[in-house]
């Protein structure tokens, strides 16, 4: 799930506390729908849920996976960014890629699953 573009120089200069993801978050609604088909003549709701920040862990890994990515930026540059960084936040190219060099941060799966009360395991 896409959450928010990464600009190198916002992420590079702003802490998680003012960044951008961390505002998304926190208005963030979640919806979960039933995939039929290519065609989405129709798509049933499943689940809506909103995100809640007040898990300590869960923030505090969120503000990891922020951190490691805007030291790799610092230290390494944007272009070293890779999809198997972050637990729960990770960065990706945006779109179908084949050249692209536009990144997100996505939430990972099991985040999702968590956000929408489908992974009953606290995220440690």
């Amino acid at each position: 799930m896409a959450i928010t573009m990464i600009d190198p120089f916002n992420v590079k200069n702003t802490p998680f506390e003012e960044s951008h993801l961390l505002s998304k978050l926190k208005k963030a609604v979640v919806c979960a729908r039933l995939f039929e088909s290519q065609q989405e003549n129709k798509s049933l709701l499943l689940n809506v849920s909103s995100f809640d920040l007040n898990n300590e862990k869960l923030y505090n890994q969120v503000k990891k996976d922020y951190e490691d990515v805007r030291r790799c930026i610092i230290e390494k540059g944007f272009e070293c960014l890779s999809g198997s960084m972050g637990e729960l936040v990770q960065p990706r190219t945006k779109g179908a890629g084949h050249g692209t060099t536009s990144r997100a941060f996505y939430a990972r799966t099991r985040f999702v699953s968590q956000i929408l009360g489908i992974l009953p395991e606290e995220i440690s």
